[in-house]
């Protein structure tokens, strides 16, 4: 299949450029000024950009139309539990998959909610498909925690700790504690059964933190949180990554100075807790100008998965530029997530998921005409 003569997204070309792009058997083959061949498409005035990629969203695990039936993000039998995957509660029935592939997404981050201090692992997946395991790109990809307000308020209320945010980091940290305790022994064990230590579904998730195969996905809102969330990541040399990140604008130096992006969002609508006080779309463009990376998040079902291109347009009215704008969504969350190899930019190689968008993609009047993941077209308007 070839499209031709749209305005194609390009890192190289900072922008927008007109190309032809040729894919076949789910990969981009070529991309170049003029592309011969009798499978094409003439797409003179659109706009196509990768795939859209949200680095969190809970899509599959809160059903719409649902529930209790349908929400399966938070099981609440105990404020640490790492033992769970998102692999096991996503329905890729929800009508949100359909719905986010007519607004150009194409890959999502999901996973547990942020009651628990640790709440279980979340996976990466295209949103196309019947069966979440054949939609898969990588699980687990990271494990859930939460910072501030969720886990206080819930188990508090129930008269159970943690009661304060000091009592949500010692929790973490004797659970880290734990795996690499638990990690240890079995190293220590080697090849001899005998001496490893009981089978713990527990700790084994954890030892995959504390040993650098996946990050920690730290809900934070507040600057004090996303501090803390840096304090236990460096105090135990692991990955993390700051998802919300409401606050982040106020300590931005401290962020850049870990070496750490920012997944920002949800941002907009009514401000329900006093975490989100201090919410704006203005957070982006001052993040960037700090140089730091930033992805720009949904939070499904808080927003909409199919909204995602809105709130890039959003940060791009409040001082974005418009290329981060979009490279937020696209490369941006693929970098951060590490599926780069496979998607998040127009090259050749990568995986065949474009989005032909009707005019300017920032535009709130632009349309998607057409979806692609790995080569198939899953949508036309």
């Amino acid at each position: 299949m070839i499209l031709k003569g749209a305005n194609v997204f390009l890192l190289e070309e900072k922008g927008f450029v007109k190309k032809d792009i040729q894919f076949e058997n789910g990969k981009i083959i070529k991309i170049d000024d003029f592309i011969d061949g009798e499978q094409s498409i003439d797409l003179e005035g659109k706009f196509i950009t990768p795939g859209l990629i949200d680095a969190h969203s809970h899509i599959g695990m809160w059903e719409e139309g649902l529930g209790a039936e349908g929400a399966d993000g938070n099981d609440m039998s105990s404020p640490i539990t790492p033992e769970l995957r998102a692999i096991d509660g996503i329905n890729p029935m929800d009508i949100a998959f359909k719905e986010a592939i007519k607004g150009g997404v194409t890959t999502v981050s999901t996973g547990p909610g942020s009651t628990n201090v640790i709440g279980g692992q979340f996976l990466i997946m295209k949103l196309h498909g019947n069966l979440v395991d054949d939609m898969v790109i990588k699980s687990p990809s990271a494990m859930k925690c939460a910072f501030g307000e969720n886990p206080k308020k819930y188990f508090g209320a129930e008269g159970k700790a943690p009661f304060t945010r000091m009592g949500i980091a010692s929790m973490l940290r004797e659970a880290l504690n734990k795996a690499i305790d638990y990690d240890r022994r079995i190293k220590a064990a080697g090849d001899d059964q005998l001496k490893k230590p009981p089978y713990n579904e527990k700790l084994e998730n954890l030892r995959m933190v504390i040993n650098n195969e996946i990050p920690l996905k730290a809900h934070v809102h507040r600057a004090d949180d996303i501090a803390t969330a840096i304090r236990i990541s460096e105090e135990y040399g692991i990955a993390i990554t700051l998802d919300h990140c409401t606050e982040g604008h106020l300590i931005k130096d401290k962020i850049k100075d870990a070496g750490l992006s920012a997944i920002v969002g949800p941002t907009f609508g009514f401000r329900s807790k006093n975490e989100i006080l201090n919410k704006s779309f203005e957070t982006c463009s001052s993040l960037a100008k700090a140089g730091i990376k930033i992805a720009i998040m949904t939070d499904h079902p808080v927003l909409p998965q199919s909204s995602l291109i809105m709130w890039s347009a959003l940060a791009a009215k409040e001082g974005l530029d418009d290329y981060d704008a979009i490279k937020a969504i696209t490369i941006n969350p693929a970098e951060i997530l590490d599926i780069d190899h496979k998607v998040g930019s127009i090259e050749v190689n990568k995986d065949a998921d474009l989005v032909v968008w009707s005019q300017y993609p920032l535009d709130i009047n632009s349309k998607v005409i057409y979806t692609y993941i790995d080569g198939e077209l899953v949508y036309k308007r």
